[in-house]
């Protein structure tokens, strides 16, 4: 019968039956001080802040033992792996595993921690020796710290793998972005589909974009779905329902897909900020707030996924934004006769379908990709959770 004082994970591998015993981080690694680097002469070894690689120099701090980073000041919660030789700023730690403790594993339980809590600061977020000394944690023997970090170890492979994937794609997009649209002062964009030749035409936004007013006064007694968007081209986010008396602007406007199929929101203050998208079928009949305009599209004129990409671009921002921020404030707001009567270029419908269909087989790889990720993180956590004391 197990001692109930004993610890032991829920999931474990086969062969170890030994309870965890606890320990301070202090016994566990050995935790130095970062340096100044600016008396070094450029070199091969690499300096590393709480950011990340900085630059390289001609000495090292840690010449053999690979080490754990962690921030002294500004971000400490975001532990990462440093592999020798190497040195350090002095706004970031590093811990050496003493004898007897596996790199991977101490890593493990460093990404564990929540270090925010342990914040020592009132202003810049800080972290002392001390403190991350004095954190208690369940260590198992080293044989089965091995096993496990070796686990980790190739999960963390395969994220970073898959991170490296959709970053080269979401930098693909930036490349075909910039030219498949004309740059400024050009007629025809860098790269095109074969078969498309003429120039492309300048057209207000407002030939086939519509403002449509379906104001909604709210009553207490009745329950109300809310909607925004995100920033980022993050598209549309449920907030949930309410009742009435729970929304604080009484004023809304109502999404209406029956009769506009292809709606389209922003936020008047972010959407410099990309927050701009798409009205999902599932949204029909919620409520905005009166600074998200309803804007419908009329797809004789302009294609659904060329706006979208259209509205990624810097042409787009500088014609339909920058020109058209509202003075005297310190927010940029853009107003929707503004924005809609922004005059930009644009090819015919059938190239405009072609461009559109290309990037949103690209958005789709992407999202494919980010759902990947996603999986892997949340496995991550789970086997964080199940396999640690």
């Amino acid at each position: 019968m197990k001692d109930k004082q004993a610890k032991y994970p829920q999931l474990r591998f086969k062969g170890f039956t030994d309870p965890w015993v606890q320990r301070n981080l202090g016994e566990v690694v050995d935790v130095k001080s970062g340096r100044d680097y600016k008396h070094l002469s450029e070199g091969d070894i690499p300096v590393y802040g709480t950011g990340g690689y900085m630059l390289s120099v001609d000495e090292a701090l840690s010449q053999n033992d690979d080490a754990i980073g962690i921030g002294r000041k500004g971000t400490i919660d975001n532990p990462y792996l440093l592999r020798a030789p190497f040195w350090t700023v002095d706004t970031l730690f590093y811990a050496i595993p003493r004898v007897g403790f596996d790199l991977n594993f101490t890593f493990d339980i460093f990404q564990k921690v929540n270090w925010r809590k342990l914040d020592e600061s009132t202003g810049v977020p800080s972290l002392s020796k001390a403190t991350i000394n004095s954190v208690s944690a369940a260590v198992p023997s080293e044989d089965e710290q091995i096993k496990i970090g070796g686990l980790f170890e190739k999960i963390d492979n395969l994220i970073a793998a898959n991170q490296r994937k959709l970053d080269l794609l979401k930098e693909q997009k930036k490349g075909y972005l910039q030219k498949m649209f004309p740059k400024n002062g050009a007629k025809v964009p860098e790269l095109r589909f074969a078969g498309f030749a003429d120039d492309w035409e300048e057209r207000k936004l407002s030939s086939g974009l519509r403002e449509y007013t379906d104001r909604v006064i709210v009553e207490d007694d009745k329950e109300y779905y809310q909607i925004s968007v995100r920033n980022n081209f993050g598209g549309i986010t449920l907030r949930g329902s309410k009742m009435g008396n729970k929304i604080g602007r009484k004023r809304q406007a109502k999404i209406n897909l029956t009769k506009y199929p292809q709606t389209l929101i922003f936020t008047r203050q972010t959407v410099e900020q990309g927050g701009i998208g798409w009205v999902d079928k599932y949204c029909d009949g919620a409520i905005v707030t009166e600074n998200m305009p309803t804007i419908s599209l009329d797809t004789s004129v302009f294609s659904k996924y060329f706006l979208t990409n259209l509205f990624q671009t810097r042409i787009f921002y500088k014609n339909a934004i920058l020109d058209n921020v509202e003075g005297g404030s310190a927010q940029i707001a853009i107003h929707e006769s503004k924005f809609l009567s922004s005059t930009l270029l644009f090819p015919n419908l059938d190239e405009q379908e072609k461009i559109g269909q290309f990037f949103k087989q690209l958005d789709n790889t992407i999202a494919l990709h980010q759902r990947k990720l996603d999986l892997l993180k949340e496995q991550k956590k789970g086997y964080l959770q199940n396999m640690f004391v």
